[in-house]
């Protein structure tokens, strides 16, 4: 494996007249999937099928339609679960909302709702409590977003440009806030924020940012690796935030870049005077899918050589939901 000592240029000179493939570390699974993905195998090793999970568990329909076939069903509305029923909350956290109904449903929950997510709503929360008014900075009807606007709906603007500040209108311009979306551009959202600071002067954020370690990382992968490649290809769905964001950064620096599920989505037109392709991959998609890919290219589309960059070791633990009962002192951990 080759580090990459920062942006630097003259990354992989050598070899520069065969055609070959940046894989980028890193890539794939964060530590919040990977406890997601977890919470259903176990609860399904527990308790048998049919376990029930309201939303997609990930937003990736690789790892949907396996823990499918494994007994999971998925469902958007807890109306569609069985009174009395088993069901898990997806990675994207629910509002305050769909715990209720759950309560009165009387349902058996398992919130796989990832600790980063988890932080946003806390955050909120203690905002709302002293009086603020919550810019919400997101993409309107993400699941993420939809969960956190519920914990204070009518203290909670949501924004998704500068534009939408530049009309905001807030009754107390000295108590208001701002928190994001965790999977959100680096540089738009830092837009966004700047934006807000010169309108008011006075908002609060939060103690950390809001834009979790793996949105950060990979995003700052892909810049590094940008002016070594002529093309980057990202594996993970359409509905994955933080992997269409990848695609995004890559065309901002002016290189092209596509979003796919998987090899047999890639069209031989995009290799035509491609020399150097990077691969990398959102946080909900599986390493298995990188790796095909990968094959797919060099047996496929003539890319023989393959180099492994990484730009950044990722090594974040989290432990699981207390409602597996012994099973939660166990820690999940992704490690790249």
């Amino acid at each position: 494996m080759q580090t990459l000592q920062g942006a630097g240029a003259g990354l992989l000179q050598e070899e520069t007249a065969q055609k070959k493939i940046l894989l980028i570390t890193p890539r794939g699974f964060c530590a919040g999937v990977v406890r997601a993905i977890d919470v259903v195998k176990i609860a399904l090793d527990l308790y048998g099928p049919p376990i029930y999970v309201r939303k997609e568990i990930v937003h990736n329909k690789h790892v949907v339609d396996e823990l499918r076939r494994s007994g999971a069903v998925f469902v958007e509305e807890l109306s569609e679960v069985p009174e009395g029923s088993r069901v898990i909350f997806s990675a994207h956290g629910v509002s305050p909302a769909v715990r209720t109904e759950a309560q009165k449903r009387n349902l058996r929950v398992i919130d796989a709702t990832c600790p980063l997510v988890t932080k946003v709503h806390l955050e909120a929360v203690r905002f709302a409590k002293n009086g603020f008014t919550i810019i919400l900075i997101g993409h309107k009807d993400h699941d993420e977003v939809v969960g956190t606007l519920g914990e204070a709906p009518e203290q909670t603007i949501l924004v998704e440009t500068e534009a939408d500040v530049d009309r905001l209108e807030v009754g107390n311009p000295e108590k208001i806030c701002y928190l994001t979306q965790t999977t959100l551009s680096l540089d738009e959202t830092k837009g966004i924020i700047a934006r807000l600071k010169e309108r008011f002067p006075h908002i609060q954020g939060p103690p950390a940012q809001d834009i979790c370690y793996a949105t950060e990382n990979r995003q700052q992968a892909v810049k590094a690796i940008v002016p070594e490649c002529d093309l980057l290809l990202v594996v993970g769905s359409q509905n994955s935030s933080n992997s269409r964001r990848l695609v995004e950064v890559c065309e901002k620096a002016g290189v092209p870049a596509y979003l796919v599920d998987d090899a047999r989505q890639v069209k031989p037109e995009w290799m035509e005077g491609v020399t150097t392709v990077a691969v990398t991959a959102g946080a909900s998609a599986p390493e298995n899918l990188v790796q095909e890919l990968v094959l797919s290219l060099q047996s496929q589309h003539g890319f023989p050589v393959v180099k492994e960059v990484a730009v950044k070791e990722e090594n974040v633990r989290f432990s699981l939901p207390p409602e597996l009962g012994a099973q939660s002192s166990r820690l999940t951990t992704i490690t790249i």
